[in-house]
């Protein structure tokens, strides 16, 4: 049984713990399996690569890696700061997701 995250992909996420603690980015995709999440910007590595068809030279390559979601908070969309997030019915009579500090709702 796999259980219900709160941080989807395209969330604006702030890291709250490790080297890359206070920055802000978007979440490009979310491992369900490892509960972990690459960040745009945030907890970047170097990997070496043998030349291929997108790499001609080859060499060290910068990208982001992936980082926990315990981690992970998302931004509030109206005052920008760490919020939590809770389910509310929607108008339309589903599950929306909202920010518990603003009230605000999570596109």
């Amino acid at each position: 049984m796999q259980t219900k995250l709160h941080i989807k992909k395209g969330d604006t996420v702030v890291v709250i713990a490790g080297n890359y603690k206070g920055q802000q980015g978007k979440v490009l995709e979310v491992v369900r399996e490892k509960t972990r999440a690459i960040v745009e910007g945030v907890n970047m590595v170097k990997k070496h690569t043998k030349p291929n068809a997108e790499n001609p030279q080859g060499g060290i390559v910068e990208k982001e890696a992936p980082i926990h979601l315990s981690n992970l908070m998302h931004v509030d969309p109206k005052e920008g700061g760490k919020t939590r997030i809770g389910r509310k019915l929607g108008s339309n009579g589903k599950l929306v997701r909202y920010s518990k500090k603003s009230g605000e709702e999570i596109k």
